[in-house]
């Protein structure tokens, strides 16, 4: 459990540097917006840094952005979503406090697609372990499992008034650099982070009960148990036949292991669920 859990702890942090990179180093000096709120805290600095004079840093701003959203996060997504995600902003709050803002590269659309392909990975891998990166990743993610739809389109949708903003403050140019680095981004989350699609599970195993008691803790699935014989040792068995969403599979290998870590798991895609499935 405690691998585990540490496993998880070092990729929200390994999504926080990335994040801190892709700003740093690529969009921020190329005034090419990132996604979500990290994108809107970039905006407001560059807003207060231009029109005020007064300089609040990236980092500041991203923390204070995503205080409402962990609360919207506690009661809709999961505590343990929303604890690890407050991790995800902490860090990247620090990180883009001490890594340098820096140009690689003077050309505008390597900034804005390297930036973007970044911040997507940064995104994807943090959604794949059970967290996120905070702000519109927990708005999108609600709405993904309202509707049962590619997270990556949430995201891309919310984000259209930052393109509209850098646009109308700054160059219109900006704009159109920006919806590049965010296409690239929503393409990379949608890629790593397969929440909506489908899987069929199946468990043959001694401790059926055990584990629908302990899989059931943890996610509401309907189970069918189905008896099984080993055609070779003649032995007894079950067989746990459950379909679930993609993102619940890293807590259902978590639960195998910890309860029969010699279950023979046979897992495999699927194209459609018909009667009653739960989406959340």
């Amino acid at each position: 459990m405690f691998l585990i859990e540490a496993k998880r702890i070092i990729v929200v942090i390994i999504g926080s540097f990335l994040n801190a990179i892709s700003l740093n180093f690529f969009l921020i000096s190329a005034n090419v917006y990132a996604s979500g709120f990290t994108g809107t805290a970039q905006l407001i600095s560059s807003v207060f840094l231009d029109f005020v004079g007064f300089h609040i840093t990236t980092g500041i701003l991203l923390f204070l952005l995503n205080i409402p959203v962990f609360i919207l996060g506690w009661f809709k997504v999961g505590r343990g979503f929303t604890v690890y995600s407050i991790i995800s902003v902490i860090c990247s709050s620090i990180f883009l406090q001490f890594l340098p803002v820096m140009q690689l590269s003077n050309d505008i659309i390597l900034n804005a697609v390297f930036g973007g392909l970044v911040a997507g990975i940064s995104v994807g891998i943090t959604l794949k372990v059970g967290a996120s990166t905070g702000g519109m990743d927990i708005v999108a993610m609600v709405l993904s499992r309202m509707k049962d739809k590619p997270i990556g389109i949430y995201i891309i949708s919310l984000n259209a008034v930052i393109i509209a903003l850098a646009g109308i403050l700054y160059e219109p140019e900006n704009a159109l650099y920006t919806m590049v680095a965010l296409y690239v981004t929503t393409r990379v989350i949608d890629t790593i982070h397969t929440r909506y699609n489908k899987l069929t599970v199946m468990i043959v195993t001694q401790k059926a009960k055990e584990l629908q008691k302990a899989i059931q803790s943890k996610m509401v699935r309907g189970i069918t148990i189905l008896p099984a014989v080993g055609a070779y040792t003649n032995q007894e068995k079950n067989m746990l036949y459950l379909v679930i969403t993609r993102y619940e599979l890293y807590d259902l290998e978590k639960i195998i292991k910890e309860i029969d870590s010699s279950a023979f798991v046979n897992i495999v895609q699927t194209t459609g669920v018909f009667g009653t499935f739960r989406k959340e």
